[in-house]
């Protein structure tokens, strides 16, 4: 089995990968980002073995990269976050997206397209909004899926859950209306129904 550090080298990007350079790490760090932060949710959309995922989570959050945070009491469940340490990946995150989109994206183009927030500008790979000039952090962009991105795309599927809650809340709403349109409705008394047929 490879060891997990490189000792003999006397670098930053060495002592990066020691922290984040196991395989899986950096996709369980941008799944977070993309708003997956349940382990069932992480295992769904990276297929990888239960054991594995626990072991790069457990690795993650012992480093400083995510945190856990109960959301649920009973049974006790819980998310996990990126640290300030965690979100200072962004711009490396960003730099591998746009390597990715030049040499290895999908036919149709990249699967995932980031926008300043503010103004909808595209995010070019100085992390500066190229609409709008302003310099950007994690916080000031988003990511959209992109021309590339399939069925199985965490945005898109996260766009269709939403729009399935937002139906499923609303349709009690509504019957509630149409029943209270119903019932609001004053019966017709006998005398009113007769003057309005003469």
């Amino acid at each position: 089995m490879l060891g997990k550090d490189y000792s003999s080298q006397a670098c930053s990007i060495a002592g990066a990968l020691e922290v984040i350079g196991e395989r899986w790490s950096l996709l369980i760090v941008r799944d977070v980002l993309l708003g997956l932060r349940r382990f069932d949710e992480l295992q769904a959309e990276l297929g990888i073995a239960r054991n594995v995922l626990q072991a790069r989570l457990s690795s993650l959050t012992d480093e400083g990269v995510l945190e856990r945070r109960r959301y649920q009491e009973r049974p006790p469940r819980y998310e996990y976050r990126l640290t300030q340490k965690g979100l200072d990946l962004w711009p490396a995150l960003v730099a591998l997206l746009r390597w990715g989109d030049r040499y290895a994206a999908p036919a149709d183009g990249p699967a995932t397209r980031l926008e300043h927030a503010g103004c909808g500008g595209p995010v070019d790979e100085h992390l500066t909004c190229e609409r709008c000039g302003e310099r950007l952090t994690v916080r000031d962009a988003r990511a959209l899926p992109g021309p590339g991105a399939s069925g199985a795309h965490p945005l898109l599927r996260q766009r269709l859950e939403l729009s399935a809650r937002r139906e499923t809340s609303a349709a009690p709403s509504r019957a509630k209306r149409e029943r209270g349109t119903t019932r609001s409705k004053p019966a017709r008394s006998a005398r009113s129904r007769t003057s309005a047929s003469t």
